[in-house]
């Protein structure tokens, strides 16, 4: 736990409101330089991006002085989670010189008498504490013992403990009592990337706020501001790649933004931005995706090798393509999403174009193929021969009709072979490069349409004359007919009902009536019905009856291997066996040759293993 110098005292006060702007932090001639990030960190709820619902929250709780004794912050890295909390405990401990203002508010038009210790994190009332260095019960105790004592000149004494995930269990339960009942002048702001690993104990005593990713568009509007700023000059599609680079971090797209103006030296532009960040030519992306589009492998061949021989890695092309397919496909579903200023205006256009042109169809494939190739390619040996294997699958499947399609063609055409969209194959490098403009793309167009070679593809759908006749109903004649039939069909089920829990009562052709032992399945009967109507072409008429019926199959094999059993115990041979080896028993006797003659025929070398009745 950092406990960062002392309170401002009046003449550090009127110094800081002299040259402390809300914008761009501290401006001191000579002093070293401050990237970006630090520059420029919000000072207040006006200058938070993207989190309209946190301060309108805070604001109305502020006005009617409904202020929890703890807040919880969540959210990527980079939104603003720690400087939020700097901002709430400035806001809570708001106070100007002349005593005008009397209690926490959002409010804060000038520096305070706290202000500027509070966001450079020396406010002695204010105290930091970094979980991920600061673990253990030991450091959660100092909290309790320290909490009990009121703030040395600020309104509140403000815990702001960062990644508060990575606290130990034993700490956490520590933290329990007192973030529940905590004093009238304490107040905690806790900040996690890992929500989930916080326990329902303490997240019931906090107050959450789930800060969101901010818009590509909102972050460049924000990055072009802090570019006038700097006196900077940069290109507005340049804006866009580092907004959607850094995925709704401000953090990290100043990062990177700072980054790009050190690498540029000069104006900031998007080619520059794109060898920065390893990104391949969108408008050169855009040319593949057409390439592929029309089912042109040679074109997007080339266009492929030309990327990868100036440096583009495979996996990062083929990213970028199912980003442009993501891209199209929310284009062709909302309109409007075309609109988006994030996205460059070449890429806007040919946008809407292959959304009015492109099937739904073929974006969801190529966008599902793009995702397990982007995984293929990471994994294989040879990253750029495995990418363009991935891109002949998707060129080769771009005009690939689906069955309801392949029945409509048949129909149209008269129950004939079905006419396809285009060749069979992508057309190689030799074939004509047809424009966007002249003629749609293969895959394209929604329905058939006649070419110059229609290629015939078999018939899907047979004629009814072709039909077979139906096979000849089985006959059943016998119980056990109908029990080998349930072995052959497989139907273990059906087979072991058949033998167990099943007495015949008696047994025509398409009529059995049957007695049901206690443990049989009450859906039994009905499953019999049908699966005798499947197995032999006819309805059965299967009825339970109240007779007693013969026994079960089950109960007739054990009755004739307990018979089996008693005429082997009763042959003088095994008695004798049986009374030289006492404790010895007959366990089981199996029928080895039924067909085999009577011992009395055998030889005497085999008729010394069997019985009288060919059991053994």
């Amino acid at each position: 736990m950092t406990d960062a110098g002392n309170p401002l005292t009046p003449a550090d006060d009127d110094s800081s409101q002299a040259g402390f702007d809300l914008g761009a932090g501290p401006s001191q001639a000579g002093a070293a330089y401050r990237v970006l990030a630090r520059k420029y960190r919000p000072t207040s709820f006006d200058d938070l991006i993207g989190q309209d619902a946190l301060v309108r929250t805070v604001s109305n709780a502020f006005e009617t002085g409904r202020i929890p004794q703890a807040w919880i912050l969540t959210g990527v890295r980079g939104v603003g989670k720690t400087t939020t909390a700097r901002i709430l405990a400035r806001a809570l401990n708001y106070e100007l010189p002349d005593g005008s203002v009397k209690g926490p508010t959002i409010q804060m038009p000038q520096l305070g008498v706290h202000c500027q210790a509070i966001m450079e994190s020396r406010h002695i009332d204010v105290l930091e504490m970094d979980a991920a260095s600061h673990t253990g019960v030991d450091d959660v105790r100092q909290i309790n013992d320290s909490v009990r004592y009121a703030p040395s000149s600020a309104r509140y004494k403000v815990y702001i403990i960062d990644e508060v995930h990575m606290l130990s269990t034993a700490a956490f339960n520590a933290f329990l009592k007192t973030l529940e009942e905590p004093p009238e002048h304490a107040k905690f702001v806790f900040a996690t990337t890992e929500i989930r690993k916080v326990p329902v104990t303490v997240l019931s005593r906090c107050q959450r706020f789930d800060l969101k990713r901010v818009e590509a568009d909102v972050l460049m509007t924000h990055l072009g501001n802090i570019a006038k700023k700097e006196g900077v000059e940069v290109e507005p599609e340049a804006l866009g790649i580092v907004a959607r680079a850094a995925e709704g971090s401000v953090r990290d797209s100043l990062s990177l933004f700072d980054q790009a103006i050190a690498h540029a030296a000069g104006v900031v532009r998007a080619d520059a931005v794109r060898q920065m960040l390893g990104l391949a030519d969108r408008g050169r992306v855009i040319d593949l995706f057409e390439s592929l589009a029309r089912g042109d492998i040679a074109s997007a061949f080339k266009e492929f090798r030309d990327q990868y021989d100036t440096g583009a890695d495979p996996v990062v092309v083929l990213s970028d393509l199912a980003e442009f397919v993501n891209f199209v496909t929310r284009v062709k579903i909302v309109p409007a999403t075309a609109d988006n200023v994030a996205f460059g205006e070449t890429e806007r256009l040919r946008a809407r174009d292959f959304a009015a042109k492109l099937s739904m169809r073929v974006l969801s494939r190529m966008w599902q193929m793009l995702l397990k190739g982007i995984t293929e390619v990471q994994g294989a040996t040879r990253p750029a021969a495995a990418a363009e294997m991935v891109l002949v699958r998707i060129a080769y499947v771009a005009d690939l009709p689906t069955p309801d399609e392949a029945i409509r063609m048949l129909d149209q055409n008269g129950g004939g072979s079905p006419v396809v969209t285009g060749s069979a194959a992508p057309r190689g490098a030799t074939s004509p490069q047809p424009s966007m403009q002249s003629s749609p793309p293969r895959g394209i167009v929604s329905g058939p349409r006649a070419s110059a070679e229609p290629v015939a593809r078999p018939q899907m759908i047979a004629p009814m004359a072709d039909a077979q006749p139906a096979p000849p109903a089985l006959k059943l004649n016998s119980f056990a007919e109908l029990v080998a039939l349930a072995g052959e069909k497989r139907d273990l089920i059906i087979k072991a009902a058949l033998e167990a829990d099943m007495r015949l009562v008696r047994m025509e052709d398409g009529r059995l009536e049957v007695a049901l032992e206690r443990n049989a399945a009450r859906t039994l009967v009905n499953d019999l019905s049908r699966k005798l109507e499947q197995w032999t072409g006819r309805r059965w008429t299967v009825i339970v009856s109240n007779e007693a019926g013969q026994p079960t199959l089950r109960s007739q094999a054990q009755l004739q291997q307990n018979e089996r059993e008693r005429a082997a115990e009763a042959d003088p041979r095994v008695q004798e066996v049986l009374a030289r080896f006492p404790g010895a028993k007959v366990i089981e006797v199996r029928k080895l040759a039924p067909s085999l003659p009577d011992s009395d025929a055998m030889p005497d070398d085999l008729a010394d293993g069997f019985d009288g009745d060919g059991d053994e």
